[in-house]
């Protein structure tokens, strides 16, 4: 197993329905970021649900799928100190 593949590199795409503006939408991620998206959740307080509602709510273009993956990857980018970010 490759450090710069993760275990979990060739993820299947897990489509579920959600509740988000009011409207039911469906949304497609891989199974890691929902998985990662729980866990953001569970740390905040709040469901999984909750937690779509909330970036949907904040996203300014682009589809929720996306804005999701981007609120992932940056929740866990600023667990890494700011000296050791790369610009």
């Amino acid at each position: 197993m490759s450090r710069l593949r993760g275990p979990r590199s060739e993820s299947m795409v897990v489509k579920r329905s959600v509740r988000a503006a009011g409207r039911e939408t469906s949304v497609s991620l891989e199974g890691p970021f929902w998985q990662s998206l729980k866990e953001i959740a569970r740390e905040h307080g709040m469901t999984r649900s909750a937690l779509i509602v909330a970036i949907n709510s904040e996203r300014q273009r682009g589809n929720l799928s996306s804005a999701i993956r981007l609120f992932v990857l940056d929740f866990y980018r600023q667990q890494i100190p700011v000296s050791k970010r790369k610009r």
